[in-house]
């Protein structure tokens, strides 16, 4: 009954979040870089976190798996998830964060809230100013 449970689970996982594969016995590391990431949020997401810590969310994938990705990380966010995200692609940070923390040579040189956040006030804060 719990195999059953499992296959259940990752079928819904692997619908919800678009995973592109033939079937749900695929082997992971044969899917596409994107793909690859949703397996993983997807298996975050069955386990409920309270947080994740996500380190260059999109590096490497495509503009519409970014999109996808972004979707998962705002859906973990209205679950009640709280949700530490590590980028260095400014349209990324200015898109997703309520509140930004700047370091420049390991220290913290600027925190805003999401209403003060632009591009300039970003990039002068990451370069020291």
């Amino acid at each position: 009954m719990e195999e059953k449970r499992e296959n259940t689970e990752a079928q819904a996982t692997i619908d919800r979040l678009e995973i592109k594969c033939s079937n749900m016995k695929d082997i992971v590391r044969y899917l596409s870089g994107g793909n690859q990431q949703k397996v993983l949020f997807g298996k975050w997401m069955l386990r409920k976190p309270r947080i994740v810590l996500v380190n260059e969310p999109t590096r490497g994938v495509d503009v519409g798996t970014k999109s996808e990705i972004y979707k998962i990380l705002e859906e973990l966010c209205r679950e009640g998830c709280g949700v530490l995200m590590i980028s260095s692609e400014l349209p990324e940070v200015l898109a997703l964060s309520d509140r930004v923390y700047v370091l420049c040579n390991g220290k913290l040189t600027g925190e805003f809230a999401r209403g003060e956040l632009s591009s300039e006030i970003l990039l002068e804060s990451a370069i020291g100013r």
